[in-house]
């Protein structure tokens, strides 16, 4: 057959035009591109939330400059906004892993006697708490009890540090109370807790406690007035699985207030991979747990962020 004259090719191109709804060839061949996906919406912060560091003279060494401390809990809050800094301090530690008695990182305040306790010649959260207390940083005074009595610990850390406006309460970390008759601590009564926040609150009335464990069984089975339950649990199989465990802490608790440490070397693998891993995971737990109050992470990891 013969060449197609120039009239005919015209209209088979415009009733192509046509069948295609008037749009060109050219564009009829391009495919419609796909969004770009947006980054999830962080959850609102809750009022009141504090964010920072835990710190241990065993789990960061060597120990940070008060600068250092206050940018880095500065930096973490930051990442919530609104959010005030704090710092979990562990003032008393057991001494050694089996104790029975503890180590206060702290001369003894007044020369009396407090039976089971190994005193430091230096004070090392002093230079700290001075620097917090202008900074409008928070502190939490933490204990590893071992067999050392509550009622003289609370009193022994009220009687060194209750003058700075940075402090909000005492903390015991249940693993270690009483550990060398309980394995994993002992699992704290209501009348403990109840005894524990009237001694605390006896030395500021807006002072309050926090009982720490992963075990929802090693806490008071209904006391809840002026406590806050914090997390500590680690070794999680996947980030997943770490926030699926702390909403169940948050609602086991609710609607008192639940705190809870991350960061931990042995997750390190979930969250390393992250471009901002406290932000990521406090955000994941800010979604799944409305009764939040307190968001840490450990010292064991914190120059990995925070060099």
């Amino acid at each position: 057959m013969g060449t197609k004259p120039a009239a005919l090719l015209a209209a088979l191109a415009a009733a192509v035009l046509i069948a295609l709804g008037g749009a060109s060839l050219t564009s009829a061949a391009k495919p419609t591109p796909t969004p770009s996906p947006q980054p999830p919406t962080a959850p609102p912060t809750p009022a009141g939330l504090r964010a920072g560091l835990r710190a241990s003279d065993y789990g960061i060494r060597p120990w940070p400059s008060p600068a250092w401390w206050g940018s880095s809990i500065g930096s973490m809050a930051a990442r919530f906004p609104g959010a005030t800094g704090a710092m979990v301090a562990v003032v008393v530690e057991i001494d050694g892993l089996t104790g029975p008695g503890c180590w206060a990182h702290f001369p003894n305040p007044d020369g009396e006697t407090y039976p089971g306790v190994r005193f430091d010649a230096a004070d090392k959260f002093e230079p700290d708490f001075a620097r917090f207390d202008e900074a409008g940083i928070k502190v939490w005074l933490q204990v590893e009890p071992a067999g050392c009595d509550m009622a003289m610990l609370i009193d022994l850390v009220m009687k060194q540090y209750g003058r700075h406006p940075s402090v909000i309460g005492f903390g015991v970390d249940d693993e270690w109370y009483l550990n060398r008759q309980y394995r994993g601590g002992k699992p704290i009564t209501d009348a403990e807790a109840q005894a524990w926040v009237a001694l605390t609150r006896s030395c500021n009335t807006a002072y309050r406690v926090f009982l720490k464990h992963w075990l929802t069984a090693q806490m008071p089975p209904t006391y809840r007035d002026g406590i806050v339950f914090i997390d500590d649990s680690q070794g999680f199989q996947s980030m997943t699985a770490m926030l699926a465990e702390f909403a169940t802490w948050g609602s086991h608790f609710g609607p008192a207030p639940v705190g809870f440490q991350f960061g931990y070397k042995t997750d390190q693998k979930s969250w390393a991979r992250l471009a901002d891993p406290p932000k990521t995971v406090g955000n994941g737990i800010l979604a799944r747990v409305a009764n939040t109050s307190d968001l840490y992470w450990v010292d064991f990891t914190a120059r990995s962020i925070w060099p």
